[in-house]
């Protein structure tokens, strides 16, 4: 989607004037916009797409304070050494609905289901090719279910505006949240819905196609525990028309070099000029090495020395997962000077994760930022079978030991697995080596029941068990005066 990233940053102002509430006429006036495929075209690129990037500090994806991010920091997987007060609550779970950084994703994003209800909706009218309308009002339809099932996973059902109330501004209407029924039946009608007139794959990369929907519809379907859904997504995914497979090396997944490769399944497309993302920026200390000598490194994200402990010796994931260096003063970076450094709590081994971008002359890297990939699918497939049958099967124990023979690990055999606890603990291991800082380690750990005894495991005493949803904003509770509910907990 790269030659679509100017008409994103052009339509963002579109978008960002909706809320959940209202329309402002003033900003998209309908009697004169859209009026053909061009206008439908950025219509939808602008009020669809435009939420999901990592544009330096905007976007669902954003390196700052993503969903992934976020996420990940409330588990053992990841901590941010600026210990302020952004950082501090989600590693020791002390969060509030007045906390910024575990509401902001709501805060900054729930206005745009408003946007995709209106975009469907003034498409709908435009005159334009029918295989391309097809397709913009599939995407608006992945749109509003992605985005919707995001938020349900961080915060329970939300309020899901309607069209009606959407086209009456003037009106003052506070919509409550959703049902349990209403939200589940929304996502999984949204994206099923969109599988009516996606490609199969893109080849518009950074544009949304069946494979992205199958993939969201799978983590939906783990989230309800629904593994029979979720296994018949996972193998249709692993059809080759889908032509998905494992790199063979599992750094070259993230590099310059393998923009587009065959285990992304979708990346936020990046641009020096248009979007960048700050991964390096927040995770390399200060004195990292790296070829490039004017990358910024922030010495913020590192992945808890507990959790890097319980890699494997050999695993090839830890050539981008440092442990000890030498840095370009001279100094020895190891487990000992960087607990001297920032304390046990916020100390940890280096996510490089990324390659260099060559280019870069500051803030930000034009590497595009890998959201979904293969190998999340096999692994939560290799779940599915087992928790659909409560055995362990061999095909299960095959599609796991792809990942490990990747990571150049041994393949478990039969006989080292004690039963169907031990195969799921397996792969909640397995996943966590794999895709630390890709924002699955916090649903991971709720699926399993082990999130809130994982932190009190790591000394959180201030955690809840309704602390598996973060709370709604408080701004949100207060204006919706007595309509909208807070979670239980807070």
């Amino acid at each position: 989607m790269k030659k679509l990233l100017y008409t994103v940053m052009c339509c963002c102002a579109l978008a960002s004037c909706t809320n959940l509430d209202s329309e402002r006429y003033d900003a998209i006036n309908p009697d004169f916009f859209p009026t053909n495929e061009k206008d439908a075209e950025a219509l939808v690129v602008g009020g669809v797409y435009a939420p999901f990037r990592s544009a330096e500090y905007s976007g669902v994806f954003s390196t700052a304070h993503s969903f992934q991010v976020i996420g990940d920091m409330s588990t053992d997987i990841a901590v941010c050494c600026w210990v302020n007060d952004s950082w501090i609550p989600l590693t020791t779970h002390n969060w509030t609905p007045n906390h910024s950084y575990t509401t902001i994703n709501y805060t900054d994003y729930a206005k745009y289901l408003g946007t995709m209800t209106l975009t469907l909706d003034r498409i709908s009218n435009v005159e334009m090719d029918d295989a391309k309308k097809a397709l913009l009002v599939a995407e608006t339809h992945m749109g509003r279910g992605w985005l919707a099932f995001m938020l349900y996973d961080f915060y329970g059902p939300i309020p899901i505006p309607t069209l009606e109330d959407l086209q009456n501004p003037l009106d003052e209407i506070i919509e409550p949240r959703a049902t349990q029924e209403e939200m589940t039946n929304f996502i999984e009608t949204e994206l099923t819905e969109s599988l009516k007139g996606l490609p199969t794959r893109t080849t518009e990369f950074g544009r949304f196609d069946k494979g992205l929907a199958y993939t969201v519809l799978m983590k939906y379907y783990m989230h309800e525990k629904n593994w029979a859904k979720a296994e018949e997504c996972g193998r249709e995914l692993m059809k080759a028309e889908y032509g998905y497979g494992l790199m063979d090396n599992y750094a070259d997944i993230f590099t310059l070099e393998n923009e587009g490769n065959k285990e992304i399944i979708f990346a936020c497309t990046e641009a020096r000029g248009t979007n960048l993302q700050l991964w390096h920026d927040h995770a390399l200390p200060g004195n990292y090495p790296t070829q490039n000598t004017s990358i910024q490194k922030w010495d913020g994200y590192k992945v808890p020395w507990p959790f890097y402990h319980t890699f494997e010796k050999g695993d090839d994931r830890l050539t981008v997962l440092v442990g000890e260096y030498v840095g370009t003063d001279g100094v020895l970076f190891n487990e000992e000077s960087d607990i001297a450094k920032h304390g046990t709590l916020y100390s940890g081994a280096v996510p490089v994760k990324y390659g260099e971008d060559p280019e870069s002359t500051g803030d930000g890297s034009q590497i595009d930022l890998v959201v979904y990939r293969y190998a999340d699918v096999l692994t939560l497939l290799s779940e599915a079978i087992v928790r659909k049958g409560n055995a362990v099967t061999s095909e299960a124990l095959d599609l796991l030991n792809q990942v490990r023979v990747r990571a150049k690990l041994n393949p478990y055999a039969m006989g080292d697995v004690k039963g169907v606890d031990d195969f799921l603990q397996k792969v909640l291991d397995e996943r966590g080596h794999e895709l630390w800082f890709e924002g699955v380690r916090r649903s991971d750990l709720i699926r399993h029941g082990q999130f809130i005894q994982n932190a009190r495991d790591r000394g959180c005493t201030t955690t809840k068990d309704e602390f598996v949803l973060f709370p709604l904003p408080q701004a949100v509770i207060n204006e919706g005066k007595g309509k909208i509910i807070q979670n239980p907990g807070y």
